[in-house]
């Protein structure tokens, strides 16, 4: 079950990954859906990120497609999404993007 809980652990434990890998502090993109649960997984999983000192960039709402590719252009370092794409409404997921989208 992703609970706020799990979305947290998963954003610091990501953000800590990341920060291994970049010489710079590291710039994530975090997007979500309109899911009814979206809003608060993604403040906990932005909590997660920011507690290990990764630059956090909002998109709120935006299709999984359009992460990827503003990750890309822009050169965050790794993007965020929070949907369940096809699934029941009632679900949700996280999906993680490197730097190429």
């Amino acid at each position: 079950e992703l609970t706020p809980e799990l979305a947290f652990k998963l954003g610091r434990f990501g953000g800590y990954v990341l920060s291994q890998h970049e010489e710079e502090t590291p710039l994530v993109f975090v997007g979500r859906d309109t899911r009814i649960s979206g809003e608060m997984l993604e403040h906990a999983l932005i909590a997660g990120l920011l507690s290990v000192g990764i630059r956090v960039y909002k998109l709120g709402v935006i299709a999984t497609p359009g992460v990827a590719y503003l990750v890309r252009t822009e050169k965050a370092s790794a993007g965020v999404m929070i949907s369940a794409s096809h699934n029941p409404a009632l679900d949700n997921g996280i999906k993680f993007f490197g730097g190429d989208g």
